[in-house]
């Protein structure tokens, strides 16, 4: 027979007493094959640690986009069409010593200009500054229109020249777009492909930051130069992520240092502690591996998923440690000990690291590829910890046993009546405490949830919200926005029309009505778009008049004043002049400022859209994030649905009755109430890198229920009161439940510190959510069962069926 009962098992002392066909199949299966068990271990960590050598870490524009919303597929569709509207980076060359017009500044811009131009990965045909001879000048002579190169074709730097240049900066408009308000600084605009031409493999943004970094420092150190380099751009963040990531590192060592130490001040075992942490690193070496086979990558993002495996791993290892080290120490033999614990919390286990797996998984609904990877390489490695913690490690305690010594302390600690804390916690089985405990609850839950109505979507600061406030990204961000008019935060309205449509009366009107309305918008600084530039070439076609500073209903003058037009600036609309952009220059790229650009430009679109012309959204860096936040908002919600559903799935066959599944999934919705206020308070908004945390605090959070609710089961249907079975259950896994939430915790306590702030601020939340899921676990499940659970297992009470037995019946007949 298998009992659950930690009490009721004989402490079996030699092997011969011990009946070796006794448990299920599975167990026979792992524990009388305890060397093939090794090998095979030993082998797959061999092979997939030679593929986790070969891991590569590295980030794509095109995955931190959602490529199914609708604003992205246009904006894909029209891709070619939308030169500078995409991935690109700026680097504005300051002068030190004087102005722009200084001949040696103007040397040092050409030598950067070119180094630029020359990197791989760059779309040159598009690349702007005032050395390349796409960015022109025009204007109105006696003679008509004339015009060139901003740059002249003779620069030698005499002053002749040199006041040519001015001249031509002043004609071609450029002032606070590519030249500095204040004269001492010009912009490189550089926009860049997905894959080098060369290779035709994805762009890697790693080797181009440090290309940049490489131009930064040399030419910041160069004698005669007398230059600073300042750098933004999507391409930009994500070098310095990645750059951030080796950081990580120590901080991961750190972590395992923390864990290593809780877990030895609790047994005060070495070898078992060391176990532990091996089968956790096991773990994460697979995971690593398999995602290197399956020819996936590291980034920002999913670097923080080995962590989170090797903390999972150390606090379920921590569960298996504690159960043997009890057994061992009332003298059962340690292989013996090791099956009674396989056999106690395999199943508890295994439905743990299932609602983890579904955490996870879960986020496979979001429509965003790097959320997308980030899932899948999780959920590998929470399954891989079915193998190299629920199985692997009690083989390899088995084999080695643990410290009499540790073993005999952990008796005594066990047998004991424990005062203090544990005993106040018991309390909460009463129904003065219970009421208690949950008025305060619901108290609590009602703030949170009135505070977390104010939690935003998208980010809620200038610059990078990904980096440091004083990192160097956000301080080159700060200057330029200071010193340039037009900013970074571009949001682009597409307008699509049948060939040469882009030039009918009818067309540049709609669309210069929604540069009018869109300038009206707070946060927008100003628009340009094909019909501006038509308005100054009909004037300056007329003597420059401002008469004629109009649209012309005429068609030659259209035809004329566009393309004369698009000499000077090709971007305004494609070759086929079937597609132009309207584009918004942004303040910033706040929610509440993408929002308000959003509704409006959404409301023109509906209104003014005809099937001769049609009004996309969008396009442009503020237009992705825009639709990235429309994505994460929906997702939110829907995340959060399905996550809850599952693990109310999991937990309902686990317990089989719908009493203890609420007791247990209670404490959890509370958490994430207070997870959402938490990011109020602290200024976060929900965006792709805090979108995870919710769902993953839930998967986890909800071992602490599963561990305590099924010992506390196990006992009341024995017979035992709520009071006691409690008692046994804080006494047999609580103690290392409340151990687990604080190991978790101190697995990504560390990450605060992190120079990446997402990174941070999932550290900060997660602790969170797992401190207070493991608070809430300890004070509520014994609250809530005195009033759901509290006749289980009394005379004429409806039978509970409990998960553990089940399984152990249904492993049994297998």
């Amino acid at each position: 027979m298998v009992t659950n009962n930690i009490d009721d098992m004989p402490p079996i002392r030699a092997l011969k007493d011990f009946d070796s066909n006794s448990g299920s199949r599975f167990e026979r299966l792992i524990f009388n094959n305890r060397l093939l068990v090794i090998l095979a271990c030993v082998l797959t960590t061999l092979v997939l640690g030679f593929y986790a050598t070969k891991l590569t870490l590295n980030a794509a524009f095109e995955k931190t986009i959602p490529h199914n919303q609708p604003y992205i597929k246009n904006f894909l569709d029209h891709r070619n069409d939308l030169k500078g509207l995409g991935n690109a980076v700026r680097i504005v060359v300051e002068s030190k010593k004087g102005d722009i017009f200084d001949p040696a500044y103007l040397q040092a811009l050409k030598q950067i200009n070119d180094e630029l131009f020359l990197t791989p990965g760059v779309d040159r045909a598009n690349v702007k500054s005032l050395w390349m001879p796409v960015v022109r000048w025009n204007e109105v002579t006696e003679e008509g229109f004339s015009g060139g190169p901003v740059m002249p074709d003779n620069y030698d730097g005499s002053p002749e020249r040199t006041e040519q240049l001015r001249q031509n900066i002043a004609r071609a408009q450029i002032y606070g777009s590519l030249v500095g308000t204040d004269y001492k600084s010009s912009m490189i605009f550089v926009p860049l492909m997905d894959k080098d031409a060369r290779t035709g493999k994805a762009l890697d943004y790693r080797e181009l930051s440090k290309k940049l970094e490489d131009i930064r420092a040399r030419y910041a150190k160069a004698e005669g130069a007398g230059v600073d380099i300042r750098i933004v751009g999507f391409a930009k963040v994500v070098g310095d992520l990645l750059d951030g990531l080796q950081q990580m590192m120590i901080y991961f060592a750190v972590a395992a240092m923390i864990a290593a130490a809780i877990i030895f001040w609790w047994t005060r075992c070495m070898r078992s502690t060391a176990l532990v942490l091996l089968c956790s690193v096991v773990a994460v070496l697979w995971q690593l591996g398999l995602v290197a086979r399956l020819g996936y990558e590291l980034d920002p993002y999913s670097i923080l998923v080995p962590f989170l495996v090797f903390a999972i791993g150390v606090s379920h290892g921590a569960q298996k440690m504690n159960g043997i080290m009890q057994d061992v120490g009332r003298g059962t033999h340690k292989l013996v000990a090791a099956r009674y614990t396989f056999r106690r919390l395999f199943l508890a286990g295994l439905t743990a690291l299932a609602a983890d797996v579904v955490g996870f998984a879960v986020l496979m609904l979001i429509d965003i590829p790097v959320i997308q990877d980030l899932a899948i390489t999780a959920s590998l490695g929470v399954a891989l910890l079915v193998f190299t913690n629920l199985v692997l490690l009690p083989v390899l305690l088995s084999c080695a046993g643990v410290s009499q010594k540790a073993a005999a302390r952990a008796l005594r600690a066990e047998q004991r009546e424990e005062g203090g804390v544990w005993k106040w916690l018991e309390r909460f089985t009463e129904r003065r405490w219970a009421m208690g405990a949950i008025a305060v609850s619901l108290v609590i839950a009602v703030a949170g949830f009135i505070v977390s109505l104010n939690l935003k979507i998208g980010d809620l600061d200038p610059g990078a919200s990904e980096l440091r406030p004083k990192s160097r990204y956000n301080l080159d961000n700060a200057y330029i926005t200071g010193k340039y008019s037009l900013s970074s935060d571009q949001f682009a309205v597409i307008v699509k029309t049948r060939p040469e449509g882009c030039l009918e009366y009818a067309t540049l009107m709609e669309t210069d009505r929604l540069g009018w309305m869109l300038q009206q918008i707070p946060g927008v600084q100003t628009t340009m778009s094909l019909p501006d530039a038509v308005r100054k070439i009909t004037a300056g076609s007329f003597e420059g008049s401002n008469k004629w500073m109009s649209i012309s209903s005429n068609q030659d003058v259209l035809n004329y004043a566009a393309r004369t037009a698009s000499t000077s600036n090709p971007d305004l609309f494609n070759t086929e002049c079937s597609v132009m952009p309207v584009v918004a220059y942004l303040s910033d790229h706040k929610a509440e400022t993408l929002d308000r650009v959003v509704k409006a430009a959404e409301q023109f679109a509906k209104e003014h859209s005809t099937p001769d012309r049609q009004f996309l959204l969008a396009a442009g860096s503020a237009g992705i994030e825009a639709a990235t936040n429309i994505v994460v908002k929906q997702a939110n919600v829907t995340m959060l649905l399905y996550v809850y559903a599952a693990v109310i799935a999991l937990c309902f066959i686990t317990f089989r009755s719908w009493r203890a599944v609420v007791v247990a999934v209670v404490p959890l919705v509370i958490t994430s109430i207070l997870c959402e206020a938490l990011m109020v308070a602290l200024g976060m908004g929900v965006k792709v890198a805090t979108l995870p945390v919710i769902a993953l605090g839930v998967g986890i959070g909800v071992d602490y229920a599963l561990y305590l609710l099924s010992i506390q089961l196990q006992q009341q249907r024995a017979g035992a009161t709520l009071a006691d079975a409690y008692r046994h259950a804080l006494r047999f896994t609580g103690k290392v439940v409340a151990l687990v939430g604080v190991t978790l915790a101190a697995g990504v306590i560390t990450w605060a510190w992190s120079p990446i702030k997402f990174q941070a601020d999932m550290g900060i939340l997660l602790t969170f959510m797992f401190i207070w899921n493991m608070v809430g676990a300890l004070v509520l499940i014994p609250a809530l069962s005195h009033f759901l659970l509290g006749r289980v297992g009394h005379a004429g009470a409806k039978e509970e069926p409990v998960g553990v037995e089940q399984f152990a019946k249904v492993a049994k007949r297998a």
